[in-house]
C-alpha cells in the first residue's frame, strides 16, 4: 500500500463512446497523486483501444482484462486487487468527476479522521445534458445505509488504513450497496460534501436502470451480506427498504412542487 496514493477503480464494458470523458475528468484532477486501474469486462467495442492510447501517454493509467464477462462487481474487485493506493475511489466508465473532487474529499478525511466520504452529484443524459442533482446528507451512519443505499457510488472514497481491505459481494447488481454496508459496518459513520463533485450518466439499458429486476438483488443484500434468513430478508426489504425508497420519492416530489409554487 502506498500512502496518500488514490487508486481509482473503473470498469469498462461497451463504453467506447464515454470512456475518454471519464479519463479526461481524472486527468483534470487538482490532486495528482493517483492511479487509474481499469478492468475491461470483455468489451467488444473500441473502449479498450481508447484506454490503451491514454495508458501509452500516462503511466498512472493501467488496463487489465478479464478472460470472461463477470459483471461490474467482479471487474471492480479485480481492479481493487491490483491497486496500490491507500485510498480507493470509484468512477464508472460513463461517469465523470469535477476537477476538485479528490482534493476536497481528502481534505474532509483529514479533517474528520473518517474512513469513508462521499458527495452530492449531478445527473446527465447520453448527450451530456444535465437532468438533475442528487443531494447527499452531511453524515450517514451504519443504520441508515442498511435501510437503503444513500451513497452515490461514483462519489464514494474510502481509506484502507481505516477500513482495511474491502471487496464487493460477487452478485451481478447492487454490489455497490453491499460494499457500502460493509465499509460502514467497520467504521460506523461516513461524511458527505453537499456540493456535487461528480456527474452520473443515465443510459438506457444500464445495469442500474431496471428497477424491477433489482428486487431480487436488494433482498440478496439483506440475506447474503447482512446474514438475514430468507424470510427476514424479505421482511427487511418490505418494511425497511421500500418505505425509505418511496419516502425519498415523495419528498422529492414535494420539494419540486414547493419550488414550482
Amino acid at each position: 500500500m502506498t500512502d496518500c496514493l488514490v487508486s481509482i477503480i473503473t470498469t469498462l464494458y461497451e463504453s467506447g463512446d464515454y470512456i475518454a470523458k471519464a479519463i479526461e475528468s481524472v486527468l483534470a484532477q487538482t490532486y495528482t497523486n493517483w492511479e487509474l486501474v481499469i478492468t475491461d469486462d470483455c468489451s467488444t467495442d473500441n473502449g479498450p483501444a481508447i484506454v490503451e492510447s491514454y495508458a501509452a501517454r500516462d503511466s498512472r493509467i493501467h488496463l487489465l482484462r478479464l478472460e470472461s464477462n463477470g459483471g461490474p462487481g467482479v471487474a471492480r474487485n479485480n481492479s481493487i486487487k491490483h491497486s496500490e493506493g491507500q485510498y480507493i475511489a470509484f468512477l464508472d466508465s460513463d461517469d465523470t468527476w469535477m476537477p476538485d473532487k479528490l482534493e476536497r474529499q481528502l481534505a474532509l478525511m483529514r479533517k474528520t479522521g473518517c474512513g469513508v466520504v462521499y458527495s452530492s452529484y449531478l445527473t446527465c443524459d447520453a448527450e451530456d445534458r444535465i437532468t438533475g442533482m442528487v443531494k447527499c446528507k452531511s453524515k450517514i451512519r451504519y443504520w441508515r445505509i442498511v435501510c437503503d443505499n444513500a451513497i452515490g457510488f461514483l462519489t464514494m472514497m474510502y481509506d484502507r488504513k481505516v477500513t482495511g481491505d474491502a471487496y464487493m459481494p460477487v452478485i451481478r447488481k447492487r454490489q455497490d450497496w453491499g460494499l457500502n454496508i460493509e465499509l460502514l459496518r467497520r467504521c460506523r459513520v461516513a461524511y458527505g460534501i453537499k456540493e456535487p463533485l461528480a456527474v452520473y450518466r443515465m443510459r438506457k439499458g444500464s445495469v442500474s436502470r431496471d428497477k424491477l429486476s433489482l428486487i431480487h438483488y436488494n433482498i440478496s443484500i439483506y440475506r447474503d451480506v447482512l446474514g438475514y434468513s430468507r424470510v427476514g430478508a424479505v421482511l427487511m426489504f418490505s418494511f425497511v427498504f421500500l418505505p425509505f425508497y418511496f419516502g425519498k420519492k415523495l419528498l422529492n416530489v414535494f420539494k419540486t412542487l414547493t419550488v414550482i409554487k
